[in-house]
């Protein structure tokens, strides 16, 4: 016996392959192109920021100076609230006095009236509260009525600390 081994099939050739094409070379962008991409996206940047901290400030540009102001003689019940006797020379006091917030310089910068007059012990004494009062002044000036000022460090006016009395 001869040993012969069954012959294999002859595999095909493989056809021929399409030479591969190169890839398409990358443009470099022009320098006025890159300019302006630049430009776009750093003013969108900037733009972008600043609409976001316009928007969101921290803190308010104003404050509401809050305090007292005591009436000490001659004061008397006027209803549910209290005031200055009719014939005392303090008459002008009363609930809705005016009251007058100057900044450093003299110049007014925000005004109200007096509120919720109680009597006790012969004082009538009112709250105080002026909304919209700017920050940023070195100290206050608080007048009530026309009876002159009373001055106030920054700190103190916008802790609600004004505290004022006539009489």
């Amino acid at each position: 016996m001869t040993n012969t081994t069954p012959e294999q099939p002859a595999v095909p050739p493989l056809p021929e392959q399409p030479p591969a094409t190169p890839a398409p070379a990358k443009k470099k962008l022009s320098p006025l192109t890159a300019g302006l991409i630049g430009l776009i996206l750093g003013a969108g940047i900037v733009g972008g920021a600043w609409a976001i901290t316009a928007n969101s400030s921290s803190e308010p540009d104003t404050f509401t100076l809050e305090g007292a102001f005591a009436l000490m003689e001659d004061a008397v019940d006027m209803g549910d609230s209290c005031g200055g006797r009719y014939d005392s020379g303090y008459d002008d006091i009363q609930e809705g006095t005016s009251v007058t917030v100057y900044g450093a310089a003299g110049d007014v910068v925000a005004t109200g009236h007096l509120t919720n007059g109680e009597k006790a012990l012969g004082t009538c004494t009112f709250d105080v509260a002026v909304e919209d009062v700017p920050k940023g002044e070195k100290f206050y000036k608080v007048e009530v009525a026309h009876r002159g000022t009373v001055q106030v460090s920054a700190e103190e006016a916008e802790n609600g600390e004004f505290a004022a009395s006539l009489g």
